[in-house]
């Protein structure tokens, strides 16, 4: 079976090279997956897309009309597929519904940890010989409130992570889970209560700009806010006002609601003309990455082979579980 994978780096073929099954035969394109790319699918039996390709319904359409049946996502978030359009078309759409949880849930506990204790700004110090520790204050974890809005799979592993800091765990999810004993409570209480507040639901309509004005007005003055799920959680705008009148102490965020344009690749040599984003960088309480939390050897792995059987799993017309649209 022949699969056009798109937003494909050298870790992705370094991925399947090694893990994927054998039948599978991979193109690779770095181009983004849209309207103008969707041709490069031509002679291809199913496409393997990433968080920033568009699958909306001119492209689905497209591509049902080359023939392609199977769309497979090397990631959880399904937010960028018109899934109603492709279970229209009959096109069958499978995700990687867990692929190593406590990579994503690590990550945000070393930017909790990062703009607490100002290790980013320790680090420059100390390469100029600078050892002051002025303007280096952080606080303890131990006996802080955290809010984890969302407790699936990542959500559950930053939560025992935070357990071991010593820290009270307030939770929202539509959702509970029965395996964490933590407090599950509203979403107005956890906005309330919490001195930290990490983000970990999927965006879908309801969730679109969750963080905005109006819940923001209901936190702490100084709440850390941390966002490793999907940028369009956050009304972007909203927290920059939110940044500069205080409200927001500390924000860290591994996702950005207009990355596509930005992030995994290299713009050093380029001006980036998104002033929202770069009005961001401004704060000196502000730490973003580039849509990394996932990036481990282990969640690489995991990604690879789970996608490998979610394709065959299609090519035997067989279901794995997997599948969003079958």
């Amino acid at each position: 079976m022949k699969i056009a994978v798109f937003s494909a780096k050298k870790y992705d073929q370094d991925g399947f090279n090694q893990w994927a099954d054998a039948s599978l035969q991979f193109r690779y394109f770095d181009s983004r997956l849209n309207v103008e790319t969707v041709k490069m699918a031509a002679g291809c039996h199913a496409v393997c897309v990433f968080v920033n390709d568009d699958l909306s319904a001119a492209v689905l359409q497209q591509l049902s009309e080359m023939g392609i049946e199977m769309v497979a996502l090397r990631c959880a978030g399904f937010n960028n597929v018109d899934l109603d359009t492709a279970k229209a078309l009959g096109i069958r759409v499978a995700r990687v519904p867990a692929y190593s949880p406590e990579a994503v849930a690590e990550h945000t506990i070393a930017m909790m940890l990062t703009l607490n204790r100002k290790l980013h700004k320790a680090y420059n110090r100390v390469r100029d010989d600078n050892f002051a520790l002025d303007g280096l204050l952080g606080f303890n974890m131990h006996g802080k409130t955290v809010g984890l809005i969302g407790t699936g799979r990542i959500g559950l592993a930053t939560a025992r992570i935070l357990k071991g800091f010593g820290c009270k765990l307030l939770c929202y999810d539509i959702q509970p889970d029965a395996e964490l004993t933590a407090h599950y409570t509203s979403l107005e209480n956890l906005y309330q209560q919490s001195d930290i507040i990490s983000l970990h639901c999927p965006l879908t309509p309801q969730t679109k700009h969750l963080i905005n004005q109006y819940s923001l007005a209901q936190m702490k003055d100084g709440v850390m806010l941390i966002n490793t799920s999907r940028g369009g959680l956050i009304d972007t705008k909203a927290v920059i006002h939110s940044l500069k009148n205080r409200k927001i102490g500390y924000l860290g965020l591994d996702v950005y609601e207009q990355e596509a344009d930005i992030f995994f690749e290299n713009l050093s040599e380029q001006m980036i003309d998104d002033e929202v984003f770069k009005r961001l960088l401004t704060f000196p309480n502000v730490l973003i990455t580039g849509h990394q939390a996932f990036f481990t050897r282990e969640a690489l792995q995991q990604i690879s082979q789970i996608t490998s059987d979610n394709l065959l799993a299609y090519a035997s017309g067989l279901s794995n579980g997997n599948e969003l649209v079958n």
